[in-house]
């Protein structure tokens, strides 16, 4: 594995997650959704770091407990090097302390992102009736219960 580093999402890092976005999603953020995150106090959002560019990153919003994952991507240059699940793990243990889950949306047809939250620990509790646009898709509901999911 190459090496990375974590840190918290910057000014810095906005233009590169954004072509991250662009490559990654059929509705991506834009660089002025990105940045106003920086303001938005319920935000946590991080980088992975490798070869001195933003290999992927990972946004979430944190409200009364309750930690919901609104992006995690990696560039495809670096995909398949555990990258998504590290940033995951970073989450995970950033918001251990004071919340009570971790829950996200996955297209029903991601398998490959599907496996990799079940292997972390996260579950099938529920079905967003098409919730994704570009294509028209349902929304799997994954969440990690801490104390429960435990890896």
């Amino acid at each position: 594995m190459m090496n990375f580093n974590i840190e918290k999402m910057s000014d810095a890092h906005i233009s590169q997650i954004a072509i991250i976005e662009e490559l990654c999603f059929s509705t991506p953020w834009s660089e002025n959704s990105l940045s106003e995150e920086l303001e938005n106090h319920h935000a946590r959002f991080f980088v992975l770091m490798s070869e001195d560019r933003v290999a992927g990153y990972i946004g979430a919003h944190n409200i009364l407990g309750e930690v919901y994952i609104t992006n995690v991507a990696v560039h495809p240059d670096y995909r398949g090097r555990g990258f998504a699940k590290a940033l995951i793990n970073h989450l995970i243990d950033d918001c251990r302390s004071d919340d009570g889950f971790v829950t996200l949306e996955v297209r029903v047809s991601n398998t490959p992102a599907r496996n990799l939250y079940s292997g972390l620990g996260f579950r099938e509790v529920g079905l967003r009736k098409n919730f994704y646009e570009s294509p028209t898709e349902d929304g799997l509901l994954m969440t990690y219960y801490y104390g429960e999911g435990e890896v």
